[in-house]
């Protein structure tokens, strides 16, 4: 499709990642979109109180897109709400920090290939995140762990994963993927409690009414791990974590 100028025109749908200002009045909007992947546009006049559209195009919304190809960067043209998370993830703490870890951890999967899974599992942690019937750190830790998953990294909690002794085994091995035995843990790999394992097989599962049953220490020994695997994976730390967590 293209516009009166011949200019390639296409339609995408997209949740906003981030943005960043361009000129006095338009920004730059990183999305990742379902058929393209990850994709940086201009939305132009957007930081005008005038704009029709600028609320659409805020951090953790979905968006049906309108957009014509640049030279450099695509422009988009008109953006319609189909998930308006943003102002309910932003307006509380806890699932803003949680909301930010999510996205920043889609933004590094998402370089280089276009996964349809992994954008549906955004979205479903972004509208899981956004109702708040389930706490930000488990909907956060759950989408780090099942997202690792799809991009070829599933951690193991059940079996030792370096000798497949049978468990559940409460020593971690980030490195090595997962719970290990007691023959096979490495110096200094961290012990929890069984019900934390529990609760990270729960996670990875998808399985709401299992976690949560889990105690606060239990969440806060899960949401290391989870956090640590992540990052180990992805080879660099994740600038959401770097202060106070959800």
């Amino acid at each position: 499709m293209r516009d009166n100028r011949g200019v390639p025109l296409y339609r995408e749908e997209g949740v906003v990642l981030r943005t960043h200002k361009l000129g006095e009045a338009d920004r730059i909007v990183t999305l990742l979109t379902r058929g393209r992947g990850l994709l940086r546009a201009v939305a132009k006049g957007v930081r005008r109180t005038s704009s029709k559209f600028g609320a659409r195009l805020e951090p953790f919304m979905v968006a049906d897109l309108q957009c014509f190809e640049g030279r450099t960067l695509d422009t988009i043209t008109q953006a319609e709400t189909l998930g308006a998370y943003g102002p309910s993830i932003s307006a509380d703490y806890d699932r803003y920090r949680a909301g930010s870890a999510i996205v920043e951890t889609a933004e590094r999967l998402a370089e280089g290939e276009v996964s349809r899974e992994l954008y549906a599992l955004l979205v479903g942690a972004l509208r899981t995140l956004a109702a708040g019937r389930i706490p930000a750190d488990l909907v956060r830790d759950g989408y780090l762990l099942r997202a690792m998953s799809l991009a070829g990294w599933t951690p193991g909690f059940g079996a030792c994963v370096r000798c497949g002794a049978p468990g559940p085994h409460t020593a971690v091995a980030v490195q090595l993927g997962g719970s290990v035995c007691d023959s096979c843990r490495p110096p200094g790999s961290p012990r929890l409690d069984a019900g934390s394992v529990a609760l990270l097989s729960a996670l990875l599962a998808g399985d709401w009414e299992g976690a949560l049953g889990a105690s606060e220490r239990e969440r806060g020994q899960a949401a290391g791990i989870a956090a640590a695997y992540a990052q180990w994976h992805l080879e660099r730390g994740l600038r959401s974590f770097s202060g106070p967590r959800a």
